[in-house]
């Protein structure tokens, strides 16, 4: 059975990652694997003016603190949003660095289908960077209008609400619709029902390497 023993995330914007795949994050890092987290956009453009540029990133730090990543395995690029088609190349870069860094067993990006201009970079060139790497996409509905469901992780109550607190440490996207707890709960009760457990995450599986 496949057991990844480190696993990178890679995030367009601070919260995809929290979002796509939260829960699978609490377990695997619950489980003691080594968990990475690559955000490539810290969105300080997109904030309200009265709020600090560094809001998001401070944000993202006490996110992924809940689910358990420590400090060193948070790693934040600072590139504008909406600007990742501009910066492929750097972007691809940064990725080949990352897997001779960190030589992950698997990579959880953005789904091919995620219509966002920036998720759709770091997913084409996340394939590029680890493409001899087991690798597969998370689910975010608001950007997928298609989804292939042929892997899934169990989730817990406990890691169900990890991924719950984790997201509640975005005040600053509070107002999205995709950011409430019942919404965040109920996908993940969908996916629980197609996985016979209470809750599950569900991805699309584009590679696998045993």
């Amino acid at each position: 059975m496949f057991d990844p023993q480190k696993i990178l995330i890679l995030s367009p914007h601070t919260d995809d990652g929290e979002l796509g795949c939260g829960g699978s994050i609490a377990k695997y890092c619950a489980e003691g694997k080594d968990v990475y987290y690559a955000a490539f956009c810290l969105c300080s453009n997109s904030l309200p003016a009265n709020l600090p540029a560094d809001t998001l990133e401070q944000e993202c730090k006490k996110a992924t603190s809940v689910l358990g990543i420590p400090p060193s395995n948070l790693i934040l690029f600072n590139y504008e949003v909406r600007q990742l088609p501009q910066a492929r190349q750097k972007i691809l870069e940064e990725l080949l660095q990352l897997n001779q860094k960190f030589n992950p067993d698997m990579v959880l990006l953005p789904a091919a289908s995620d219509v966002h201009q920036d998720h759709q970079v770091i997913h084409q060139e996340g394939i590029r960077a680890f493409k001899n790497t087991t690798f597969a996409g998370y689910e975010l509905p608001w950007n997928n209008f298609s989804f292939h469901t042929n892997f899934f992780i169990r989730l817990s109550e406990n890691e169900m609400q990890k991924k719950v607190n984790a997201l509640k440490k975005y005040e600053s996207q509070s107002h999205r619709n995709y950011m409430k707890e019942d919404f965040i709960r109920s996908l993940a009760k969908v996916r629980g029902v197609q996985a016979n457990a209470e809750y599950a995450e569900a991805f699309e599986v584009y590679k696998l390497v045993s």
